[in-house]
């Protein structure tokens, strides 16, 4: 039943998460949460490991893995794993300058493309702002050409609060990396160009977050940006059933993001 996309008379879920190290993760309940969870597709940020570095784990029976490691050891990283089977894999945007951390692995199924994405972080003192909106753009040229066959579903840690409701304290982090200007600009392009924050689409208001700094106890105070997202091309709109932020799983700093589809 899994060897294509599913009937509209079925719900597609999609789950995102940054798991902040995929062997960590396993220790915290992660095989726990995709068996709870049952996502049809499950995309992992920030695996930190090559997929033989995990062989001998006992994932739930019916997914098939795609890895996207990238080439330094233990860093960054994307993983997918699928109930669906899907046309095409592609790793990477197709340039060089961006393609040796393991960050974009594209999936394209019959109706759309899932697109697992894992946006560089400007750093602090932003000594990588300048990189990271060379990033943005080409990112976003990516999706638009992927649009042009089908349309595209991206999930993933974006790296960015895009609004002040997204973050607790907006006031003290407006130079901060991951609230730029630049980067909350490099979002809204990405919005302009025809996708939709899925999440917004849902809950207008403030307070829902989906990274929480480790020190102060930042998530048990809320004190946390949002920077998880799922976005969808617009003509996929009608199509949205629901989209969630599943602030109550744990074993990262990040906790997953959702959506489904009709």
């Amino acid at each position: 039943m899994h060897d294509d996309i599913p009937t509209l008379s079925r719900s597609v879920r999609l789950i995102s998460w940054n798991v902040n190290g995929i062997r960590a993760a396993l220790k915290k309940g992660l095989l726990d949460i995709l068996k709870t969870q049952e996502p049809d597709i499950f995309c992992l940020q920030e695996t930190r490991a090559r997929p033989e570095q995990v062989a001998n784990v006992a994932w739930p029976e019916g997914y098939k893995q795609f890895w996207n490691p990238a080439q330094k050891p233990g860093y960054a990283g994307t993983a997918t794993f699928t109930r669906i089977e899907p046309l095409e894999v592609m790793k990477g945007i197709g340039k060089p300058e961006h393609d040796n951390e393991g960050r974009v692995l594209t999936l394209e199924f019959r109706d759309w493309y899932v697109v697992n994405c894992y946006t560089p972080n400007a750093q602090r003192g932003l000594t990588r702002l300048d990189y990271r909106q060379h990033w943005d753009r080409d990112f976003l040229g990516f999706l638009k050409q992927l649009e042009k066959k089908k349309p595209v579903i991206s999930g993933g840690d974006l790296n960015v609060a895009h609004t002040e409701i997204d973050l607790a304290r907006p006031k003290q982090n407006v130079r901060n990396h991951g609230f730029t200007i630049e980067e909350r600009t490099g979002f809204s392009n990405i919005l302009n160009a025809g996708f939709i924050d899925t999440f917004r689409d849902f809950e207008k208001g403030g307070g829902h977050y989906t990274w929480w700094s480790n020190i102060a106890n930042s998530r048990e105070r809320n004190i946390g940006w949002r920077i998880d997202y799922w976005v969808v091309s617009t003509s996929l709109r009608s199509q949205l059933k629901n989209a969630q932020i599943l602030r109550d799983v744990t074993g990262s700093d990040h906790c997953p993001v959702m959506i489904e589809l009709l």
